[in-house]
């Protein structure tokens, strides 16, 4: 009887090895689970402190008061320019802090200094920077009277008004970075150092002796590294639901919805290993190889603040590097609900890092 050699089968023991060999690994276990981890536990107990005060204007505000000129002023205050409809759902989304319109009362040509009627519109999703918006603008309004007219009356009567909306956490920001950051380390560095190594000490040499193909040899690694980062993603994503209230907008489909971001993403990082571990002249070269791709996403890519915080002229360069796509993306699904089409806009540049990325490997991939 003639033996039929099942190429799915060696796949598939290539996988169970690799899966094996994975969490026998310190590093891997340390990198993947153990550091993101302790990042989440850190930023879940730290309280939410921001510093930067994100504000939007009503399209009426007068523009031409001392009022408008001085709050503009401030360094705190990042001023969102959008329509007054984004602006609304931003604002419940909790993705600005308030919106302020700044309205004249005055109808007389003569008064040099009308007084001017301030509108604070504020929302329970930033309930822990509302006092502080409302203060900011109570100071600038002193400041003014205090300073430039110390004879009159208040130049501005102050309302404020709030809005219903959802609590934007800590952790809603945190956790999503944290877990881009370990799938950006195991697809580069594990995938790096692994196929390295199988070069390095002939077991591809050897595989090339048994009749799988060199597709399957692949597939077998890569489904090995999958499996553990999802696994480990659940584990993460659990932890941030149970213990700190990360929000999933949808429930166990958002879930789903996170994972199948990562599983994308996780494929487009692997890719990056790939050409590291053929460009790499010995396992030394690794690492700072390696770095060079993640180092600038780690830190400028929105993994532990917003790219909001950075300068102007670097934000742009932030917004298109692929993990920033990915956090963006996560953040989106979990804490607003958005489907996939919502999201098409990250999704793709995800896509086309992919296409990039797997063109070059093609090309510069080796076997021996």
């Amino acid at each position: 009887m003639e033996y039929s050699y099942s190429q799915f089968r060696a796949m598939m023991a290539v996988a169970r090895a690799s899966f094996i060999a994975i969490l026998k690994s310190p590093s891997a276990v340390v990198f993947s689970i153990a550091f993101p981890l302790a990042f989440i536990l850190v930023f879940g107990f730290i309280g939410q402190n921001q510093v930067l005060l994100k504000v939007g204007f009503a399209p009426q505000t007068d523009v031409h008061s001392p009022i408008y000129r001085a709050l503009v002023q401030i360094p705190a205050l990042k001023i969102v320019r959008e329509p007054q409809q984004q602006l609304l759902a931003d604002l419940q989304k909790g993705r600005i802090d308030g919106i302020l319109e700044i309205d004249s009362m005055s109808t007389h040509p003569a008064d040099p200094v009308p007084p001017y009627h301030v509108s604070v519109l504020l929302s329970t999703a930033n309930a822990g920077t509302a006092p502080v918006l409302e203060g900011v603008v109570s100071n600038t309004i002193y400041r003014i009277d205090s300073t430039l007219f110390p004879n009159r009356q208040s130049v501005a009567k102050l309302e404020v008004k709030q809005i219903p909306g959802r609590r934007y956490k800590p952790i809603d920001f945190i956790l999503p970075g944290m877990l881009g950051f370990a799938l950006l380390s195991a697809g580069i560095f594990g995938t790096a150092f692994v196929f390295f190594n199988l070069r390095q000490t002939l077991v591809l040499k050897r595989f090339f002796a048994t009749p799988i193909k060199k597709g399957y040899i692949v597939l077998g690694e890569a489904i090995a590294r999958v499996v553990f980062q999802m696994l480990n993603a659940i584990i993460i994503i659990a932890l941030g639901y149970f213990v700190f209230g990360f929000t999933l907008y949808h429930g166990w489909i958002t879930v789903l919805e996170m994972l199948l971001l990562s599983f994308v993403a996780l494929t487009v990082f692997m890719g990056f290993g790939f050409i590291i571990s053929s460009i790499a002249r010995n396992e030394s070269s690794i690492p700072p190889l390696a770095n060079i791709v993640t180092l600038p996403q780690f830190l400028l890519a929105g993994t532990f603040f917003p790219i909001d915080v950075l300068p102007g002229w670097l934000q742009p360069i932030c917004r298109i590097m692929p993990l920033s796509y990915l956090n963006t993306a996560l953040r989106s699904v979990a804490f607003e609900g958005a489907s996939f089409q919502q999201i098409a806009g990250p999704l793709l540049g995800i896509l086309v890092w992919g296409i990039v990325i797997y063109a070059v490997t093609f090309r510069v991939f080796r076997w021996d």
